[in-house]
């Protein structure tokens, strides 16, 4: 099946027709094609139905998408956690870039969570934190999508070495596209420099790796970029990509 063909009958039996099916053609035939093909690719195949998702410690996937796709929708997951500034970040996104930005918030505020299951559950037991105000909500938001595009890069962790540019969602039963899977920090900071791109201000008080204000700390000079996420906890991924 050509990618042309899967536009096709996705467009004409989406409701019958296995995702999984399109989801090894695509990744063959899309592996090692520019990040922006791969995002004209998942808007022609899934239209109204592909959303994006961001941590808002860049606007760069927001930036390519935008380009291809503009009024797309953007989960933003508000965790209650997050740092002044990563709310900074997600409030400016709105006024400059055509997308549509959706908070997705957690079942339980944090002083509910903090009743029920004991304050700085964080620290506690931090899969199950994160489970509850960053899984949970974002699977509940994906429902209505067939597709969402995501920002995980090969480089970043053992854990992503082998992220494929269109994979299948085996947890959500749905598709994911990574456009910048192969991109290095390189080609990262190449992006955003060349096209203003907007980010966080944390990035110049070195927090190379946003997550939650409680779990994420400054990176020394030298250090692996993501080791101030969970710092001492043995915990390297909250759970969205795994």
């Amino acid at each position: 099946m050509t990618l042309v063909d899967i536009e096709v009958v996705l467009r004409d039996q989406r409701g019958a027709l296995d995702l999984q099916d399109i989801v090894e053609s695509a990744a063959t035939a899309l592996e090692g094609a520019p990040a922006r093909e791969i995002i004209r690719w998942a808007a022609a195949t899934f239209g109204e139905r592909l959303c994006l998702t961001s941590s808002m410690s860049d606007a760069l996937l927001i930036d390519l998408v935008s380009r291809v796709k503009p009024g797309v929708d953007v989960l933003f997951i508000d965790t209650g956690y997050h740092f002044a500034e990563t709310i900074g970040t997600r409030d400016a996104v709105r006024q400059v870039y055509d997308v549509n930005v959706i908070d997705i918030k957690p079942s339980r505020t944090v002083d509910e969570q903090d009743r029920d299951l004991g304050p700085r559950l964080f620290g506690r037991n931090p899969d199950l934190c994160c489970y509850l105000r960053k899984v949970e909500p974002l699977n509940r938001a994906l429902e209505p999508y067939l597709a969402w595009i995501s920002g995980i890069r090969r480089d970043e962790s053992p854990s992503r070495t082998n992220t494929k540019v269109v994979e299948w969602d085996a947890k959500r039963q749905m598709v994911k596209v990574n456009p910048i899977a192969a991109w290095t920090q390189d080609d990262v900071d190449n992006y955003i420099t060349d096209n203003g791109v907007l980010i966080n201000p944390l990035h110049y008080d070195n927090y190379p790796s946003i997550g939650c204000a409680p779990c994420t700390r400054q990176v020394a000079e030298g250090e692996d970029p993501r080791s101030g996420r969970w710092a001492g906890l043995g915990k390297v991924e909250c759970g969205i990509h795994l």
